[in-house]
């Protein structure tokens, strides 16, 4: 028999995990962030063994919402409930705390050709940091919305507010205005969001042509950046990450939140999906088709990532509210799970 290819890392996380996220260079090298105050570096074995093994942990005063690699597979920055943005060396294990907000620090993304660092808090600022130089302020920004998802293209930034707002940043702009002083940094597009709930997860496409979004009520759009009325005309919305009712629940059906979106990193036009129905799903984003289904995790995804070469997807899993409960805890039911990928399993129909 072949060998399974699903494989959890050893040693995972001891509560919830925000975010999982693979390194831009290393296609083994993975960062994971949790709600029990935590960052972990995890090295998957690539080879016959399938595991991947805890190589440092990384404490944080207060749950870590969010991580992202920087300009090396050796620099990680988190944002966390303490209000902090954090540079972590990988190497050292050490710890530079490079602004705080007022609020926690919901999402953090990183930009390498302009080495641009964006936290986005619930205070409704966006930190923009000129990392090209060392030991200047943060240009902070005021949003019109508490951001819930944030995520960078090659040359765009989308933040994803309260209220179904969309912010669009161009980041070759933001370059020229760090660099010359100017603060006065504004969005390049203001977007409503086509889904009618809450954003839970944003993903923008490897190729820069436009983003993903995905809500709490079982749906996810695709937009195009392009702000002409042809590229607009072809953006699109549909339902998934939902179960049939028994006739005993009435029927219908039973609608769960769109927790984690990541687009393929060799074949970007396809994109997976996570919800709280514990299932992942492939898409094909040009096809407008389901690809793949796979077999329920057990627990809600929350978050999705491919790496650099394509070849594996790392999955958070862990307890969502899905059920309702009143206490929460993701102890012992917590997993980080690693799907070795087929050659042909991420490519789409629609893909030349």
């Amino acid at each position: 028999m072949a060998p399974s290819t699903n494989f959890a890392v050893a040693q995972p996380p001891n509560d919830a995990v925000s975010r999982v996220v693979f390194a831009p260079e290393s296609p083994t090298r993975l960062l994971v962030s949790s709600w029990d105050k935590n960052a972990y570096l995890y090295e998957v074995e690539d080879g016959e063994s399938q595991s991947a093994s805890l190589v440092r942990t990384f404490e944080h005063r207060a749950p870590v919402l969010d991580v992202c690699f920087g300009a090396s597979d050796n620099e990680a920055f988190t944002a966390g409930l303490d209000h902090r943005v954090t540079r972590i060396d990988l190497e050292t294990g050490e710890q530079t705390v490079i602004s705080e907000h007022t609020k926690p620090v919901r999402c953090v993304v990183y930009d390498p050709q302009h080495q641009i660092l964006v936290s986005a808090s619930w205070d409704s600022t966006l930190h923009f940091h000129n990392l090209a130089e060392p030991g200047s302020q943060p240009t902070v920004v005021s949003l019109p919305g508490k951001p819930h998802a944030m995520a960078a293209s090659p040359s765009k930034v989308v933040v994803a507010m309260s209220a179904r707002l969309v912010h669009i940043y161009d980041l070759p702009t933001i370059a020229k205005q760090l660099s010359s002083g100017n603060a006065d940094i504004k969005p390049w597009q203001q977007r409503e969001s086509s889904l009618k709930f809450l954003t839970r997860a944003v993903a923008c496409m490897p190729n820069d042509a436009g983003y993903a979004t995905s809500s709490i009520e079982g749906r996810v759009a695709v937009e195009w950046f392009e702000g002409s009325a042809e590229s607009q005309a072809r953006k699109y919305a549909f339902k998934c990450h939902r179960q049939a009712a028994s006739e005993e629940e009435g029927g219908g059906d039973i609608v769960y939140p769109v927790n984690a979106l990541a687009f393929h990193t060799v074949y970007g036009k396809t994109f997976a999906s996570g919800g709280g129905d514990g299932t992942v799903a492939l898409w094909d984003a040009e096809a407008k088709r389901r690809m793949k289904q796979y077999p329920n995790f057990g627990n809600s995804v929350a978050s999705l990532s491919f790496s650099s070469k394509g070849k594996y997807m790392a999955l958070g899993v862990c307890p969502g509210f899905e059920t309702g409960q009143e206490d929460y805890s993701g102890a012992g039911q917590t997993k980080v799970v690693i799907r070795e990928l087929g050659d042909t399993e991420a490519k789409g129909k629609g893909a030349k």
